[in-house]
């Protein structure tokens, strides 16, 4: 019979390679500064955002027509009160831009869970079968490709009518191009390599290779899309908000604190620049992010 402390050493030994591994994978996460820095910038977002209510020091949505326009507090006419001013109608900014992160956050993850599961989908079954479903593919692809998203988004929410959450069906049923396009690619890549062929000759069923091998295998190229096509949905989601066809007011979107602002632009230049700095970060955060962790968890950055 083995001794109690035989058999702690040779747990500690068997589980050192999963501990040494996990180090490894961390100090490649801290080794990428640019990572650690996208990552660090999207996480205060997302906490801000989460903690919208005990962050915010008003009501985002209270209106005050005796504090029109106040400036922020580095202004001569600026105080405490509201640290980042007022709008037009007098609600605090500051208010308004930490509920705005909720918005834009919303938006980016629930178009890449839309588009994703439809691109994926498609790209995956594709890239496997080949053949006539690789055809139907291409061809929704290029039908796709042939109308540009902001021009349909605008004829859709125009007709349909706009709100937070027909812009976010819209641009999630309209950004699945990309999703597909690359999903298909690695599968092609993927679906020929020895570790797909012997779960093939082991019987294992068509789902559990495209899900068991094949799809962790690209996770890296589905990581970097949907970075992207987050970054992309945002932008896009300001975009029709400042025209006017996204999100409607009194919602605190950036896109449309910047349309409401674009009359004093060049009064109170900070009622667009405010909005418009953190919308660029944002974007910024998540494409660092992205960028740093495809290059972490794909084989070229395990060496």
């Amino acid at each position: 019979m083995q001794a109690p402390d035989s058999q702690l050493t040779a747990l500690s030994v068997a589980d050192a390679p999963e501990l040494s591994e996990g180090r490894k994978l961390l100090r490649r996460f801290l080794g990428q500064k640019a990572f650690v820095f996208g990552f660090g910038l999207l996480v205060l977002f997302i906490l801000v955002a989460l903690a919208a209510p005990l962050l915010a020091p008003h009501d985002p949505y209270l209106q005050n027509l005796t504090a029109r326009n106040v400036p922020p507090f580095w202004y001569e006419k600026g105080n405490w009160l509201h640290p980042l001013g007022t709008d037009p109608l007098g609600r605090d900014y500051l208010s308004r831009l930490i509920y705005g992160a909720r918005i834009s956050l919303l938006i980016g993850i629930s178009v890449v869970i839309i588009s994703g599961l439809i691109g994926t989908t498609m790209g995956l079954l594709a890239g496997y079968f080949g053949g006539r479903v690789d055809m139907v593919m291409t061809f929704l692809v290029t039908t796709r490709l042939s109308m540009p998203v902001i021009l349909v988004a605008l004829a859709v929410v125009a007709i349909v009518g706009s709100s937070l959450w027909i812009v976010i069906l819209v641009l999630g049923l309209l950004k699945w191009d990309r999703f597909a396009v690359v999903m298909r690619s690695a599968t092609q890549q993927v679906r020929s390599l020895d570790y797909v062929a012997a779960a093939q000759a082991a019987g294992a069923s068509t789902a559990r290779i495209i899900l068991g091998e094949v799809l962790p295998n690209i996770a890296p190229h589905l990581i970097v899309v949907a970075t992207l096509e987050a970054a992309s949905a945002i932008l896009l989601e300001a975009a029709l908000s400042f025209l006017g066809l996204g999100v409607q007011p009194p919602l605190p979107s950036w896109g449309l604190m910047i349309s409401e602002a674009k009359a004093y632009m060049f009064f109170s230049f900070w009622l667009i620049a405010l909005p418009g700095s953190a919308l660029a970060l944002l974007i910024f955060a998540i494409n660092l992010a992205g960028d740093g962790l495809r290059d972490v968890i794909s084989p070229e950055g395990r060496t």
